[in-house]
């Protein structure tokens, strides 16, 4: 049974930084690219970052470039992501998902609308509140 659980979020003011973290049990963690979605109240599903299982291709949305950092290390089946100079629009409930999708980071790259997708592994979130 695949298990996919995030930790790390909670509330803070604007221009702090979190640490969010993503282990997955159950599959071949290294088979797999870890992507990090958020979904705020009434807007759409963001694919905010993905990193390949080899971490050679990382992806970032324009609203978080420079701002977040993802990482991995596939010996704890774990995924990172490192946000920083954080910003009252970045409030949203963040999740991971583990795509065995090859060239998936680049298809977050391609495409904007995620709302009708259908993970096949995704965690329940983590929330993130970011006050001004």
């Amino acid at each position: 049974q695949v298990q996919v659980v995030e930790s790390g979020g909670g509330s803070v003011q604007a221009g702090a930084s979190l640490r969010l973290s993503c282990t997955i049990s159950g599959l071949t963690f290294d088979d797999y690219a870890i992507a990090w979605f958020r979904q705020a109240p009434g807007k759409a599903r963001e694919g905010v970052s993905c990193i390949s299982w080899n971490a050679r291709t990382t992806y970032y949305a324009d609203s978080v470039k420079g701002r977040f950092t993802i990482s991995r290390d596939n010996a704890k089946s774990t995924v990172m992501l490192q946000m920083s100079s954080l910003r009252p629009e970045d409030t949203a409930l963040y999740y991971c998902a583990a795509e065995a999708h090859t060239g998936f980071c680049d298809l977050l790259r391609e495409h904007s609308s995620w709302d009708q997708y259908q993970h096949n592994y995704r965690g329940q979130g983590t929330q993130v509140t970011v006050s001004s």
